[in-house]
């Protein structure tokens, strides 16, 4: 992919880079790349420091959905240490050429949760990456508990809606956020019906829009900060 002219670094956070240009994107009604949400969950990853919860970068997700060979996937999963993790999120994307990074028009999320042990879908577009989903479901669930039958996989119907064509990456990580919330609370009484309520009530398309204005706002201060050290 070819940066534009001047698209210069301006952050590093954690493993993290982020490039003039994800400011632009962060500004206006755009989809959001690879890059921005590897960010927040990396920030997520800071704000909630437990060895229970481990949120997937895009570019490994993306790996693990389409890698075609099992001991190839076998070899990357196990230093992933995902049996000994409670939460995981997998972000999901529906390109379907390999060979191209940031391809792709839908983002959704995938959700591990070992207490229940189930996999739960989040689409924001009437689960139009559902198959997708699936792919990544069936590429690591035997990795979790022996084998795919074990584990159990729900599209969630009643996930939050987005009303444009631009805002599905900012509701995989606003769902993403309340997800944490939710399991870092000591409110996790109603085990059958997980988060759902929280995501629910919390997510929706116009929280979601002034989501973008708080990442936006998170990433300048932390570029004051590193300026000023």
């Amino acid at each position: 992919m070819v940066r534009p002219s001047g698209d210069d670094m301006i952050l590093s956070y954690n493993d993290t880079v982020l490039r003039r240009s994800d400011l632009d994107i962060l500004s206006g009604p755009q989809y959001l790349n690879d890059r921005i949400i590897e960010f927040y969950f990396s920030y997520l990853s800071s704000t909630y420091p437990t060895e229970d919860i481990q949120l997937v970068p895009p570019s490994i997700a993306f790996w693990l959905q389409n890698c075609p060979d099992k001991e190839t996937l076998k070899t990357f999963i196990e230093p992933l240490n995902f049996p000994a993790k409670n939460l995981i999120f997998f972000p999901v994307n529906n390109n379907e050429d390999v060979t191209q990074a940031e391809a792709g028009s839908h983002w959704s999320l995938l959700v591990f949760y070992r207490p229940a042990n189930v996999f739960v879908h989040h689409d924001s577009f009437r689960a139009s990456n559902s198959t997708y989903s699936r792919m990544l479901y069936a590429n690591v669930a035997g990795f979790f508990s022996g084998s795919n039958s074990d584990v159990q996989y729900i599209e969630h119907k009643s996930s939050p809606q987005q009303n444009n064509g631009y805002d599905c990456g900012l509701f995989v990580v606003s769902i993403a956020r309340v997800v944490c919330n939710w399991y870092a609370s000591s409110n996790r009484v109603d085990e059958e019906h997980l988060w759902f309520s929280s995501v629910e009530q919390q997510v929706t398309q116009s929280t979601v829009s002034e989501f973008r204005k708080e990442i936006l706002g998170l990433v300048t201060d932390l570029m004051c900060d590193k300026s000023e050290r």
